[in-house]
């Protein structure tokens, strides 16, 4: 990592306040690392529930397994900051797409978070009465290919893409994928919600945006899309429901009496 990515990601990602504050028009992000101590992965292995330990359990690769916990612990961590209540305690319901929401908690039905994570690092968006969806993609470039993007992006996308040269391609693509991510988790539709049915911004330089969409010409104006910088070698971008969002973003780090 660069001098210059180190800099910048940590201007972007400082360590949190102790109890922040959700204001009225912000959304709080906040960065995780998943590869952790054996000692901070066994205390958050306790904080998870039945059904979470017994999904732990099934992961056939121990790295995955550890990600997985620390991913859920530190999403139970960082919600019992807002909902002062023990993580342990936290319940989550699911709709028909798995979108995760708190179940009986005072003023939970507010709340709205969602979860990715790639490679090791993981992002945490959390709202307030507004709909609020995160991806973040580590960049592969065996990955970013126009095959792909003619399966799962619109036409408008694709013929945005051909125009890009090698490394602006790939940028482009995984902005492009990211964005469209975060919208249709946002809508809690997942991949329900057919990919190439709308547009989003993805030249060089652009601002992020929803462009527009097949099915309601009025929707693209009812969410914001936002570009995040999670670290050197990803993409990543927010989408939240109506005016763009004053933006608060933290890095989640155990705390040393987790670990004891």
């Amino acid at each position: 990592m660069t001098a210059r990515a180190m800099s910048l990601e940590q201007q972007l990602w400082p360590d949190a306040p102790e109890r922040p504050v959700l204001a009225g028009g912000e959304v709080h992000v906040w960065r995780a690392e998943l590869n952790q101590p054996e000692a901070t992965l066994r205390a958050l292995a306790r904080l998870l529930s039945e059904d979470e330990s017994e999904r732990a359990g099934k992961f056939y690769f121990p790295r995955d397994r550890d990600h997985y916990i620390v991913a859920r612990g530190a999403l139970r961590k960082i919600l019992g900051l807002y909902t002062s209540v023990a993580p342990e305690l936290l319940r989550f319901t699911y709709n028909e797409f798995g979108k995760p929401s708190l179940l009986d908690v005072e003023h939970g039905d507010a709340l709205r978070f969602n979860v990715s994570h790639s490679h090791g690092l993981a992002l945490y968006a959390v709202a307030r009465e507004r709909e609020v969806g995160v991806d973040i993609e580590f960049v592969r470039e065996d990955f970013a290919g126009i095959e792909i993007g003619e399966h799962f992006f619109s036409r408008r996308e694709v013929s945005a893409l051909r125009a890009l040269p090698g490394a602006a391609f790939t940028k482009a693509f995984f902005d492009c994928w990211t964005r469209k991510e975060a919208y249709i988790k946002a809508r809690g539709e997942g991949l329900s919600h057919p990919l190439e049915r709308f547009a989003v911004s993805l030249a060089p330089g652009e601002p992020a945006a929803l462009l527009c969409t097949d099915d309601d010409p009025l929707e693209a104006a009812r969410w914001s899309l936002v570009e995040l910088f999670p670290g050197e070698g990803y993409c990543a971008a927010l989408a939240v429901e109506g005016e763009r969002p004053t933006l608060r973003c933290w890095s989640w780090t155990a705390s040393p009496r987790l670990s004891l």
